[in-house]
């Protein structure tokens, strides 16, 4: 994983709100493209991002492309920022 490509993708709002969505669990292209007043294409786009930054798991069943959360991730990513904070909460 590239922290550099995780960063960019989170950078921008609409790639979180595609994040968002899917903690529900897998989604096709289409369900998540419903949630946004944007083209396929655009759509796409923030999700070959997403993939890049392997935020994103793709996989594909009959004639749909479904997107799952890769939360692994997301928890290396959490125990990084953990780490650069030090120390404990209390």
């Amino acid at each position: 994983m590239s922290f550099g490509q995780t960063f960019k993708a989170l950078s921008d709002p609409v790639r979180r709100e595609i994040l968002t969505l899917l903690k529900q669990g897998k989604l096709s292209a289409g369900e998540i493209g419903s949630h946004f007043d944007m083209t396929g294409a655009t759509i796409s786009y923030h999700l070959s991002i997403l993939k890049k930054a392997d935020l994103v798991y793709e996989s594909k069943y009959k004639n749909y492309v479904y997107y799952e959360l890769n939360t692994s991730v997301v928890e290396e990513l959490m125990v990084w920022l953990s780490d650069l904070k030090g120390g404990t909460q209390e």
